[in-house]
């Protein structure tokens, strides 16, 4: 049986870049994330910032290294429960 949920999210990471952006120098709203991002090369709106936020979205391998280079941090830090 394969099992691509962990407790009914898609993704374990949504949690830590929520609390990332919320407590970011500049408390980023989900929309200003996503600018930020778009800077970055990912392209991502507010609607996906908040579907990642709340478990609802899949993040890819390079969204994830994204946010992680922009919030200075590691893909390990973001996937840790």
């Amino acid at each position: 049986m394969y099992k691509n949920k962990f407790d009914s999210r898609n993704n374990i990471a949504g949690i830590n870049i929520r609390k990332l952006r919320l407590s970011y120098k500049e408390h980023l709203s989900q929309r200003a994330l996503a600018s930020k991002m778009q800077l970055h090369g990912i392209d991502i709106d507010k609607n996906a910032i908040q579907r990642i936020e709340s478990g609802a979205r899949f993040i890819t391998d390079i969204e994830l290294k994204q946010f992680a280079d922009f919030f200075d941090t590691t893909v390990d830090e973001l996937l840790k429960l």
